[in-house]
């Protein structure tokens, strides 16, 4: 179904020539009262008139349409789509003409969705009685652009680590027919169709970067993942949701990912594994340094001709600063008073 744009900005001529009809109403039905003895055919004839159109002209109100900025409004004529209203005006359509938007009652987490208290119909009982407050739900579209702040999800990565994601999408509507008619409810279908985006793009990549793992699809290991490519993957989610709900005339403008980490069960583990790949790390640079700084050492004395040292000497020399540079805690110094030999 393809969105037919109405245009028929006549709503300010139509409010007057109704009010002006109503002020005639008034007119003939008086003149008709003052008439009915002399004349009681006529007389009668324009007192009808006057009542028939007093009990039937409010009819052509329900005809007027006011829209503000960025909204609109979808129109059936007995169950038949006959066009949308588009932009701010005052607006007069087939006073039997239905607004038709079946996400109004929806309240999501996302910016532009009304109050849950606005909208609705509240009772409250007391002892003195029954207070009601009954307001009517707009069946205007908003087509701003909206921002869709959709729940954590719990998802494995691509190796099986539970993780915990959440995405803002940034989104508007592009074609209303299709919005209100192609699927149920757009509201909810855009945020299930967030989830099922979101766990289909997440499962590809790991948490961190991982040896052996393609999430390109090009058959070769990359580094890729979920901390570290987060443009990429958000890009990459963007363009799945936008393919899904394409149908349903919404456009995906943005896609974010607000929140992410380990889930709780495994997330002291994970920890535990970053703290103790820092600390080889950190190792590993230490007794780098520490073999380079003996090397030094020994080639200086050597070149030096400070000292001579056999081969013995020069192993117990090499485990002694190796143990010093190498140690967590300072070294205490020893003085040999006695023979080296």
């Amino acid at each position: 179904m393809k969105e037919q744009i109405l245009k028929p900005k006549q709503g300010m001529p139509v409010l007057l020539l109704t009010l002006l009809s109503y002020a005639l109403a008034i007119a003939v039905f008086v003149f008709g009262c003052i008439n009915l003895d002399n004349t009681p055919v006529l007389g009668g004839l324009l007192m009808a008139i006057g009542i028939i159109w007093f009990c039937l002209g409010w009819i052509l109100f329900c005809g007027l349409k006011v829209l503000k900025p960025q909204e609109a409004l979808v129109l059936t004529l007995f169950g038949k789509y006959v066009g949308t209203l588009r932009g701010e005006g005052f607006y007069y359509v087939n006073p039997f003409a239905v607004a038709v938007n079946p996400a109004a009652k929806t309240t999501l987490r996302q910016s532009g969705d009304v109050d849950n208290a606005q909208g609705t119909a509240q009772l409250s009982i007391s002892a003195s009685g029954v207070n009601g407050n009954v307001q009517a739900i707009s069946k205007k579209i908003s087509l701003k652009v909206m921002t869709l702040n959709n729940n954590k999800q719990k998802i494995n990565d691509c190796l099986g680590n539970p993780v915990e994601i959440g995405i803002a999408v940034i989104w508007c509507i592009k074609d209303t027919a299709k919005a209100v008619f192609h699927v149920d409810n757009y509201k909810e279908f855009l945020s299930i169709q967030c989830d099922a985006a979101l766990r289909n793009i997440v499962r590809l990549y790991p948490y961190d970067v991982s040896k052996n793992v393609d999430t390109t699809g090009d058959g070769e290991p990359d580094e890729g993942s979920l901390r570290g490519s987060s443009e990429i993957v958000a890009a990459r989610i963007r363009d799945e949701i936008q393919s899904r709900v394409r149908d349903a005339g919404l456009e995906i403008m943005e896609a974010r990912i607000t929140y992410l980490a380990y889930a709780p069960e495994i997330a002291a583990v994970m920890l535990q594994r970053q703290q103790a790949s820092a600390v080889i790390d950190a190792r590993k640079m230490i007794v780098d340094g520490a073999v380079g700084m003996v090397d030094m050492a020994l080639k200086k004395l050597g070149e030096s001709n400070i000292v001579e040292l056999d081969e013995e000497r020069k192993a117990a020399m090499v485990s002694n600063l190796l143990v010093i540079l190498c140690g967590n805690k300072d070294p205490q110094p020893v003085v040999n008073s006695g023979s080296l030999y």
